[in-house]
């Protein structure tokens, strides 16, 4: 399949899930981030807003949990401008607002530099056991993701196990550490 071909199947995967599959997968997910993920070292962590009506995972369960039992990590928010991903240290709902294209974002906030990060949590349709990504075909995060530290741990977030290898594959691509799945943490590289 080309990555057209692997949007359309994994992007209808996902459409397909019941509300109740979503939330149990979900806080798998959420489940595993914490048995998996070695916080102590964290202080600066990226992480996506899901997007309600694409069904991306929901990662605000995570983000609960680290306000409550890890304070010490500064949680950083995407914001999309223009052709690239502004990043906002999370304060609280009192800066977060949905936008015409349907996603929750900071309207203001302190900006974090990219090298200030030290773990990305990745939205993605799919992945190769290698760490290559398919996303929405727009490129924000592989932009963002080149402008992070080299030892910035890059972890993709998916309802759906790696797949055979993406064979279309682009000099932009920037690979993953690792992904979070339901039923595993799987790691590459």
């Amino acid at each position: 399949m080309n990555k057209d071909e692997f949007r359309k199947t994994y992007l209808a995967r996902r459409t397909a899930l019941t509300k109740s599959e979503h939330e149990e997968l979900s806080q798998k997910i959420a489940d595993l981030f914490f048995l998996s993920v070695d916080l102590d070292k964290i202080q600066n962590l990226h992480v996506f807003l899901p997007i309600v009506s694409k069904r991306e995972p929901n990662t605000w369960i995570i983000i609960e949990r680290l306000q409550k039992e890890f304070p010490h990590i500064r949680l950083i928010i995407p914001r999309v401008m223009g052709e690239g991903m502004e990043n906002i240290f999370l304060e609280g709902p009192h800066q977060l607002e949905k936008t015409r294209w349907d996603m929750v974002e900071p309207m203001h906030g302190l900006v974090a530099a990219p090298p200030e990060i030290d773990l990305v949590l990745v939205p993605l349709l799919v992945v190769d056991m290698e760490g290559h990504r398919i996303g929405y075909g727009k490129g924000y995060y592989d932009r963002f993701l080149k402008l992070c530290r080299p030892d910035c741990i890059k972890t993709g977030v998916s309802f759906f196990d790696p797949t055979a290898g993406i064979t279309e594959k682009s000099d932009n691509d920037v690979l993953l550490n690792s992904c979070l799945t339901p039923g595993k943490f799987h790691t590459f590289q």
